[in-house]
């Protein structure tokens, strides 16, 4: 399968699944929490999709993975009815925390700037 299709499919998986995510569940764990779905890599033979999110909300990280893990039949119904694939891969749900961790850097420059500016 072509790279360029390969993103074309893991673009459309990312878009359906972080509307999925954000309006459809109903489980207090993800519908609490804010979950953004940061990358989809599907393998070729589109059997499994890695999905990486980011939880901003620190403690309810394994929470939040575990509710997606509860909901996983309802997301892969739901990605299958509105992508017409030949197979609709399985979802494994990774923590992506690049976001938390430049947020954290950022945080630590701002800190360091302002004591600079103090001395």
């Amino acid at each position: 399968m072509s790279a360029q299709r390969m993103t074309r499919i893991n673009e459309e998986i990312k878009k359906e699944l972080a509307q999925l995510v954000s309006y459809e569940i109903k489980d207090p764990r993800v519908s609490d929490a804010i979950v953004s779905i940061v990358a989809v890599e599907t393998t070729n033979d589109l059997k499994t999709s890695k999905v990486y999110i980011s939880v901003l909300q620190g403690n309810k990280k394994e929470d939040v993975i575990n509710g997606l893990n509860a909901a996983h039949g309802f997301l892969r119904k739901e990605v299958a009815r509105r992508i017409n694939l030949r197979n609709t891969p399985e979802f494994i749900f990774k923590l992506d925390e690049s976001i938390e961790y430049g947020m954290h850097m950022s945080k630590m420059i701002q800190d360091v700037m302002k004591a600079s500016d103090k001395a």
